[in-house]
């Protein structure tokens, strides 16, 4: 049965809160802002028709109770909670559910099981789809010994819930297991509420990538072609891509194929993304799920022309979803750089007001942002601001935009960490498309050193 969605609340902020209202629009739905005191002014305020206040707490975008309040207060049908925040977590989900409004998302016990990255690897394991040797399960520190033996060093520890890079160390030696093993269980404890970690081998020159996917509630499942993430700093992504220039098609139709068959088994619906690693002998091994809009979904929106969260809400409403390949085909090549309030050369927050705003104009480029002069930067949240996407016929095309875009990108009143983005756009490794998950460290390293 089709429910038509006439007035949706969005539990985020920022640019993705922006991006979410543009297409609310689009469709002739109204769109609901929550905000705390700090975002009292902010863009993603203005541009709603409706706005409630979750307090002088800059963190009550984490507060449930307060969310379903307002859900019930504004007569909302629908909950959208963008990425980040409360966006996979199965107590929310069951909440906006239980309110009897719809979650545009998931089905809270889809995400309470996918939760666990073991139980994942487990699923995955048992259809045959390829995962990083290691443990199907959270071990202790005693199993850990003689995982990491067996696998041989170095190994990874990783959190089994949770996200963000938090949780995660590389022990290159068994000297070093049980302090490693007690910080990483700390940290997660501090952060995610669980103490629950596995062990994986360590891949040292992988390739990061992932799998867009949408998926409708009567069975259906496509693949909206790959994107590159390997350009990360501590597992937070800085550059990505789409299609990715290492992978052959051979592989792009095995991970396709991996991405679609896992989502069908546990009857996924909604967007959704796969991720993967590529050893250096192009060997592809299932790492986890992302089970909501990602950052990163403007490159895969350029080169296919789908608008990912017009098809969430119509998936949302239970419709079929209108693309009927499993495999989309799609158009050139899109880049995207994620623009910090950072100092480019220390890479602290750059918090404060921003006193001026220049936006490159370019047909082919697209700016995700919720800025504008008089804005607060807060030091509250994440120090990401914007996103610039490049489309080009070309991998070479599009980075030539991207540079030029950043270039007449002009943000003042706080630093930001456009110069360095130009830096890494213009190396030979990135221009020849020959970089890893390490390539942003190594070149971080080599920026400080002195000359």
């Amino acid at each position: 049965m089709v429910e038509r969605i006439s007035k949706l609340l969005i539990a985020n902020r920022g640019e993705i809160a922006v991006r979410i209202i543009k297409t609310c629009r689009k469709l002739g739905i109204k769109a609901v802002a929550i905000y705390t005191q700090v975002d009292a002014s902010a863009m993603h305020v203005r541009l709603a028709d409706e706005a409630y206040s979750l307090g002088s707490d800059p963190y009550s975008y984490l507060d449930v109770h307060k969310i379903i309040e307002i859900v019930k207060r504004s007569g909302v049908d629908a909950v959208h909670p963008g990425y980040g925040f409360l966006s996979e977590k199965a107590v929310f989900a069951k909440a906006v559910e239980d309110a009897g409004v719809i979650w545009i998302g998931p089905r809270w016990s889809v995400i309470e099981m996918l939760e666990s990255k073991s139980i994942t690897r487990s699923i995955a394991h048992s259809l045959g789809i390829p995962v990083v040797p290691g443990t199907l399960g959270p071990i202790t520190l005693a199993e850990t010994r003689k995982v990491a033996d067996e696998l041989g060093f170095p190994v990874l520890l990783k959190a089994d819930r949770g996200g963000g890079g938090r949780g995660i160390r590389i022990v290159r030696s068994p000297e070093e297991l049980e302090r490693l093993f007690k910080v990483a269980v700390e940290e997660i404890k501090t952060s995610f509420g669980s103490d629950k970690v596995y062990v994986e081998k360590f891949i040292p020159r992988a390739r990061h990538i992932e799998v867009q996917i949408l998926a409708d509630q009567h069975g259906n499942v496509i693949a909206l072609s790959e994107r590159e993430c390997s350009i990360q700093r501590r597992y937070q992504k800085v550059i990505e891509e789409a299609p990715s220039p290492i992978i052959t098609e051979s592989e792009r139709m095995k991970i396709y194929d991996y991405s679609i068959r896992f989502m069908k088994h546990i009857k996924y619906s909604n967007a959704g993304t796969i991720e993967f690693i590529r050893d250096e002998n192009g060997n592809l091994y299932l790492i986890e799920v992302n089970k909501r809009i990602q950052v990163e979904h403007p490159v895969t929106e350029m080169i296919t022309g789908v608008d990912i969260v017009e098809q969430q809400i119509k998936i949302a409403e239970g419709r079929e979803l209108e693309i009927k390949e499993s495999i989309y085909k799609f158009n050139g090549h899109a880049i995207e750089a994620r623009v910090y309030a950072e100092d480019p050369n220390t890479m602290l927050p750059s918090p404060g007001i921003i006193t001026w705003l220049e936006f490159p104009r370019n047909e082919y480029v697209r700016i995700d942002h919720a800025l504008a002069p008089g804005i607060e930067i807060s030091h509250f949240y994440d120090p990401m601001i914007a996103k610039v996407i490049a489309w080009g016929s070309t991998r070479e095309e599009a980075r030539l935009r991207l540079v030029k875009a950043l270039s007449e990108f002009k943000i003042n009143g706080i630093k930001t960490s456009i110069p360095l983005l130009i830096d890494i756009l213009v190396t030979r490794e990135f221009i020849e498309g020959k970089f890893d998950t390490q390539f942003l460290t190594e070149f971080l390293n080599k920026r400080k050193s002195p000359r």
